[in-house]
């Protein structure tokens, strides 16, 4: 079992930077070869894909947060971090770290997913 505990939201204002972080704890072996991945769910929408680091190789954004928010792995490959900048209101939502194993092509689905956070609220007011 992996444990996955995200900190790091808050309120700002539009135009700020917020910091996540995901800490993977428990059977944390297969984590640093797992893809690492951010999804959100905004207020009253469905969930969303934000930024994954698959197998611990590339990053991939959703493009509307491409060149704002940067994706990245601590030395020990099991923690996650998520620069937020440039913060929009649009960004308002409930973030959530997830491990997993998906192919490439697949690293949208949040179905393919085993561990999930508890998620982190982040509110971006205009």
């Amino acid at each position: 079992q992996v444990q996955l505990v995200e900190s790091g939201g808050g309120m700002v204002q539009a135009g700020e930077s917020l910091r996540l972080s995901c800490t993977a704890s428990g059977s944390t072996c297969n984590t640093y070869t797992s893809t690492l991945t951010w999804f959100r769910q905004p207020p009253g929408k469905e969930g969303e894909f934000v930024a994954a680091n698959f197998r611990n190789t590339n990053t991939y954004y959703a493009d509307s947060v491409k060149g704002r928010f940067t994706l990245s792995r601590g030395n020990v490959k099991t923690t996650l971090y998520l620069q937020m900048d440039t913060l929009k209101p649009e960004d308002t939502a409930v973030y959530y770290c997830a491990a997993g194993r998906p192919i490439l092509s697949s690293i949208r689905d949040p179905n393919l997913y085993n561990y999930w956070g508890q998620g982190t609220q982040v509110t971006v007011s205009s």
